[in-house]
């Protein structure tokens, strides 16, 4: 999904952390604090540099190591501090931690199937989605009311993390969060304020945006 970033209204950047060795193996991490891997690394760089363009006006980021390395490197280039908070980290899963997805399916089935099908589930006795939503989309907001008019904030957070923070400010019911579909390791979504309220310019994107010709600006 493509549009663009520029014009009036706060902009927040929603960017997931870099790869992870569990990522590579299909490992559920939740709060697991999970290092990257120099790949994950490299592409935290590569991607720094692109949303450094966008010049942020602060960074905020969960405190887990693998978001607080990819935040790192945009502090770097910008010279904005991190402030980092707990609020921000993956949802906490429970069982689930540490298993692969196959692993998962094999193991809770049906709790899988009813989390898909967008059912209020406690994976692996872990938190719902509605309690992430809870902890990180007032975080969220709180430091985007402090931007300044075409402010842009920068999230560095958690796949899952970020899906319903997205979710809960768009105002959309939690059981269509899934319909967003997941971020790639280091991709982002962008979120501007529009007249009614938040709407999603950016889902999933690794290059920056171009804007959009037409009528559905």
């Amino acid at each position: 999904m493509s549009a663009t970033t520029g014009g009036s209204g706060r902009r927040i950047v929603l960017w997931r952390h870099g790869q992870t060795s569990w990522n590579l193996e299909r490992r559920f991490q939740g709060s697991t604090d999970i290092e990257l891997t120099e790949t994950g690394l490299a592409q935290a760089r590569r991607s720094a540099r692109l949303l450094a363009s966008l010049r942020p006006d602060a960074i905020i980021a969960s405190d887990l190591k693998r978001a607080a390395a990819t935040a790192g490197e945009l502090a770097a280039l910008t010279g904005h501090t991190v402030a980092y908070d707990s609020a921000l980290r993956e949802t906490y899963a429970g069982e689930w931690q540490g298993l692969t997805h196959d692993e998962i399916v094999g193991r809770y089935g049906e709790q899988y199937a009813a989390w898909k099908r967008g059912e209020p589930v406690r994976r692996g006795g872990g938190e719902l989605e509605t309690e992430v939503a809870d902890r990180a989309a007032p975080v969220v907001l709180a430091h985007a009311e402090k931007l300044p008019t075409d402010g842009t904030l920068v999230v560095v957070s958690h796949g899952g993390t970020i899906r319903t923070t997205i979710g809960r400010l768009l105002g959309l019911e939690a059981r269509h969060w899934e319909g967003l579909g997941g971020l790639s390791n280091c991709c982002w979504s962008v979120l501007g304020e529009g007249a009614r309220g938040w709407r999603l310019l950016e889902h999933n994107a690794g290059t920056l945006p171009e804007p959009v010709l037409g009528d559905d600006d």
